[in-house]
């Protein structure tokens, strides 16, 4: 039996500017985690997280993870 319960999951910024911080992030429409998350840190600056393989699932057959690493790639300016 699948586990498609809950609508977010939490990242787990592995490096960079945010290392260990986490925060919770919603699903795609598709009930895929996101490949990239974008985190706004002042006006008109944000940082780009770039998902890993790391995943951490709560239950063996469950087809969502409960949380998933990122990685720091790069700051934007907007």
């Amino acid at each position: 039996m699948n586990n498609t319960s809950g609508s977010s999951y939490t990242a787990k910024l592995t490096d960079g500017p945010l290392e260990g911080k986490t925060i919770s992030i919603d699903f795609l429409p598709s009930g895929d985690v996101k490949p990239s998350i974008e985190v706004p840190v002042d006006e008109g600056k944000a940082y780009l997280y770039v998902m890993t393989g790391d995943s951490e699932y709560e239950e063996e057959n469950s087809d969502r993870p409960t949380a998933v690493g990122y990685r720091y790639r790069t700051t934007s300016y907007s």
